[in-house]
């Protein structure tokens, strides 16, 4: 037993002192195969910031499953490259694609409530990660309306309005007051840039449903379409009053949830037909007339096996048409559809941007819920990313910004992965691999940076890149090495030469040059 103790002891001291440097990962290992960074009151590693860089000079930021977090070196193009047998990725900046809106995470109550649970320095720490200029800088925040299954209890803001349209009664709760709004607040006082904020329902009142309940097989009564709208407009009017707007509004969470029997967390249902009839005859003009027609309206907010057949058919309503501004995307349908339908969505409404708004690990039956250091969820989140990436997607939205060691709270039992996880006992929270996915994406491809042409030459299938230009006139290059071997990599920029450079086993890596 005295033994036990020690290695424990061991264990949590070496945690703290291996950084010699300050902004390297402090290491813990459990049972996977790669670790977790673990940060508390006194110490937590940063992510590095690539400043202006001359023509032909590169900064590379590496993560491995290894033994690397933002890892960084420099390199230098090259005329001519001397490696014979490498991976090729050749860069073309003359294809411009789709400009980037953001990345980001959301803001639920559970994120909040396990926020919260750590004392403030920790918290500072934990909300610097994501938003200060040492963190990876989030540059969207999704904030649910009202209760989600990441709550602990089922709740709307009119429980009891029941029948009465007018929405007399309709407040914000104790959640949106105590675990969001404050954060939200949080994050922008640390940002050096706006953050985007959109919304999404999961539910209307349960009185405005057909089965009279959060949950399970159930749609919005028609005769209540008026004052859902009109519940919309409220809601942002309440965050108003608290110095928060919205970019952007997502009609429906999930909408095929909704129509699923037995459905075992919030949820609501429509099909394609049923909201292009809500947005185009109630949302859309409710939202026009409170002085709200800027914020971009966004359908679908489901699985990508619905494309394009959603979308054709909510645009082909003419006054829908009007109203939609973009099409959101979750990506837990990813493993039995193509990303190309993305692509295919593209071409067909050119007009409309496509964003990734929900993803999160351990959401499968078989899947451990929160397996600390697997290095595989890095993988499958920054693989989802790069392919959404190509074929046109604008942004990619993580789900909770923490949960606890079970993946919760969860008033369902819906428990699931996240990048940050929080241990309150100890007052530490643990970096997941999937936290330095996002940051590889979201810290260096800032908005706004507009997507080049990328082509692997021989490649292999496990080896995968996405390639923006960015408002500074740098360009980023995200590369994932998926192989057990180390991977020597020829870069060509048409504009720049050659970078020649090793990508080690089973990695993430970024280029950023001038």
């Amino acid at each position: 037993m005295a033994a036990n103790h020690l290695a424990c002891f061991v264990l949590i001291v070496a945690a703290v002192l291996i950084p010699s440097l300050a902004d390297e990962c402090a290491r813990r290992y459990y049972d996977r195969n790669s670790f977790i960074c673990v940060c508390n009151s006194t110490y937590c590693d940063t992510a590095p910031t690539v400043g202006p860089l001359a023509a032909g000079k590169a900064t590379l930021i590496l993560s491995t499953r290894a033994d690397a977090r933002f890892q960084t070196s420099d390199l230098e193009f090259v005329d001519f490259p001397n490696s014979l047998d490498a991976q090729e990725i050749i860069i073309d900046s003359s294809i411009r694609k789709q400009k980037i809106i953001g990345f980001g995470g959301a803001f639920t109550d559970a994120a909040g409530i396990n926020i919260a649970q750590l004392s403030v320095v920790a918290q500072e720490r934990l909300m610097r990660s994501y938003y200060s200029s040492e963190g990876i800088e989030y540059g969207i925040g999704r904030i649910p309306i009202a209760g989600t299954d990441f709550s602990i209890r089922t709740y709307s803001y009119c429980d009891d309005c029941e029948n009465d349209v007018t929405l007399a009664n309709f407040s914000l709760t104790f959640e949106d007051l105590v675990y969001k709004i404050p954060y939200v607040d949080w994050a922008k006082s640390l940002s050096s840039k706006p953050i985007k904020l959109f919304s999404s329902p999961w539910s209307a009142p349960k009185w405005m449903k057909s089965n009279n309940e959060f949950y399970g097989q159930g749609y919005l009564l028609e005769e209540y379409y008026q004052a859902w709208a009109d519940y919309f407009v409220k809601f942002f009017d309440e965050y108003k009053k608290h110095n928060i707007e919205f970019w952007g509004v997502t009609a429906q969470n999930e909408p095929a949830d909704g129509n699923i029997p037995n459905f075992s967390f919030n949820c609501m249902g429509w099909n394609a037909e049923t909201q292009a009839m809500f947005v185009g005859l109630n949302l859309g003009p409710t939202m026009e007339a409170a002085g709200y027609g800027d914020v971009k309206i966004m359908i679908m907010d489901d699985q990508r096996i619905f494309l394009p057949a959603w979308p054709e058919k909510v645009l082909a309503h003419p006054e829908a048409n009007k109203y939609v501004a973009g099409i959101a995307v979750h990506w837990y349908g990813d493993i039995v559809s193509s990303p190309g339908i993305l692509t295919t969505t593209h071409e067909m409404f050119p007009d409309r941007f496509i964003f990734g708004t929900e993803a999160c690990e351990g959401d499968k039956p078989w899947q451990v819920d929160v397996p600390l250091g697997a290095w595989e969820r890095l993988e499958t989140y920054a693989l989802d990313i790069i392919q959404d990436l190509n074929n046109w997607v604008t942004g990619w939205t993580d789900w909770n910004l923490a949960l606890d060691l079970g993946g919760g709270p969860n008033w369902s039992g819906n428990f699931v992965d996240a990048p940050v996880i929080v241990n309150a006992t100890a007052d530490e929270f643990y970096k997941q691999p999937i936290f330095y996915a996002m940051g590889h994406f979201s810290k260096y491809i800032p908005e706004d940076s507009v997507g080049l042409n990328v082509e692997l030459v021989n490649s292999t299938r496990q080896v995968s890149a996405t390639a923006f230009e960015r408002p500074d006139g740098m360009k980023s290059v995200v590369i994932l090495n998926r192989n057990d071997e180390d991977t020597m990599i020829v870069l060509k920029d048409e504009e720049r030469g050659y970078l020649e450079f090793n990508s080690p086993a089973r990695s993430l890596q970024t280029i950023v040059y001038g």
